[in-house]
């Protein structure tokens, strides 16, 4: 029986809240609005970020780390960034605290208050842009490519675990060129990395596209992004890569010397992903049974589970187990063999089905005698009798289809759910009643998309890359547009 003991399509918010609960992936902790990532989910974060670490690397960028205070002078220097994020930053006021003098407890000592306050990271490229003034003369000291790990704070009054929190795991890139076009191509290729990312390990299909004025990030000249979509049919900013032009650097007065000595300002661009990733995993492949894992993230890629009633039968299948554990480590499987007591099989099933194992190896006595043992898949919920000398390579081979079948079955379900649609009752009709990406066509006016925004809490998702032209009317307005734009509920 599953743990989760509402279904997806009674209460698609609790049955999320459940799975990360119970297959122990996160917790809420005491400090409000944050989460503890419990060792089951960081060992599923950690798989992402070395796979997106060394798609960094094999890109040329370097690894660094900045300060986690900010002081508040320097967000006021790009006036769009302070006015994005103002609102959401948490801020240091004082370094000390006393007892209070009546005995009522401890207060902020006044005598202690910072000469000037410190904003808690929410995003770093004022801190970053200030240091870059130091790092970047000549045009020989270009590009720039520099990532950083490290966790921010943004303020939220409504969270969801892993989705929206006040503090959250990423990853933040930030490069400096010297043309304009350099950036651009910065900023497309992180697209794709981040794309590639998603799509080949995460198993979830993207909509890459840019985003309206509106929904661009603060500071940014464009921002580009890839969509993905949930079970629910809402949609998920899976990441971002942004155009910042020469913004930040005309903000912190950051130049370099052109090869015919030219003072010039430096371009930019900046990108990232985080936590909210394990949300997306999640939602978008999971079910009523609990966590379904695309092999490539899961912490554990196979679990042998012995059946026995005997010692000596379990000796027995130990070997077997053990042998087999070694041959798949070899091939770089990650492979656990449970022969904990204190656990009955039938519990074991359930734990691993619960936490997205994908396969499952079930030896017993009787699977000895014939040279066999049982193979089950978590996404199809199949199970087969294999002959146990060719275990190791069927293993090998279902990790692989279990990938792209989750993969495939995630972009047949997004493929299904883009409703092209010409008329604004309609539009609404499907909001409500089929959710997904609604192509439609907008009058191009930021007026519009709030109201859209306002009256059906749709937003424009993205602006498709590579877009096709296409005379039309606005679906609000009826105004004249020469293409379509992907809305979308979203988280």
């Amino acid at each position: 029986m599953s743990k989760n003991n509402v279904t997806l399509e009674e209460n698609y918010s609790e049955w999320y809240n459940n799975i990360v609960i119970k297959a122990n992936l996160a917790d809420h902790s005491a400090v409000r609005g944050c989460m503890v990532i419990k060792p089951y989910g960081y060992a599923i974060w950690e798989l992402m970020q070395q796979a997106l670490d060394t798609m960094f690397k094999d890109t040329g960028h370097v690894n660094a780390y900045f300060p986690l205070f900010i002081p508040k002078s320097f967000f006021s220097k790009e006036a769009s960034h302070v006015d994005g994020f103002a609102k959401e930053c948490a801020v240091v006021t004082h370094y000390r605290l006393k007892n209070a003098s009546d005995g009522s407890g401890i207060v902020v000592d006044e005598d202690a208050k910072l000469e000037e306050e410190l904003i808690v990271r929410p995003t770093s490229e004022t801190i970053i842009w200030n240091t870059y003034k130091s790092w970047i003369q000549s045009y020989r000291d270009l590009p720039l490519l520099v990532n950083q790990w490290a966790n921010v704070v943004r303020w939220e009054m409504r969270t969801r675990l892993f989705l929206r929190t006040a503090e959250f795991l990423w990853q933040e890139g930030h490069t400096a060129h010297a043309t304009a076009q350099e950036a651009i191509t910065e900023t497309e290729k992180m697209l794709d990395v981040y794309a590639d990312f998603v799509e080949n390990w995460m198993a979830v299909p993207v909509i890459k596209g840019i985003k309206t004025a509106n929904e661009r990030f603060a500071g940014a000249i464009e921002t580009y992004c890839i969509e993905a979509l949930m079970q629910d049919g809402k949609a998920l900013q899976a990441g971002t890569s942004h155009f910042l032009g020469q913004n930040f650097a005309k903000a912190f007065d950051v130049k370099f010397a052109t090869a015919e000595s030219k003072q010039e300002y430096v371009w930019a661009t900046s990108w990232g992903v985080s936590t909210r990733l394990m949300g997306a995993l999640i939602m978008a492949h999971s079910d009523n049974q609990g966590l379904v894992l695309p092999p490539k993230l899961a912490p554990t890629q196979v679990v042998i589970v012995p059946i026995y009633k005997t010692e000596d039968e379990l000796k027995a299948i130990s070997l077997k187990a053990n042998e087999l554990v070694q041959e798949l480590k070899k091939l770089g499987i990650r492979v656990k063999f449970d022969n904990d007591d204190k656990q009955r099989p039938g519990w074991k099933f359930a734990e691993y089905e619960f936490k997205g194992v994908p396969l499952r190896v079930a030896i017993g006595a009787r699977d000895m005698q014939n040279g066999t043992a049982e193979l089950a898949r978590r996404d199809t919920k199949s199970k087969e009798a294999v002959k146990q000398d060719e275990l190791v390579s069927k293993i090998e081979t279902l990790l692989t289809e279990i990938q792209s079948n989750l993969f495939i079955k995630a972009k047949n379900f997004r493929d299904n759910s883009i409703h092209h649609v010409d008329r604004w009752d309609v539009f609404v009709k499907t909001l409500d009643e089929k959710g997904g990406f609604i192509s439609a066509h907008w009058d191009g006016t930021a007026e519009t998309e709030q109201k859209i925004k306002e009256e059906t809490k749709a937003t424009i998702r993205c602006i498709p890359l590579n877009n096709e032209n296409e005379e039309g009317k606005c679906i609000l307005t009826g105004k004249p547009s020469t293409q379509r734009v992907l809305f979308a509920r979203a988280y």
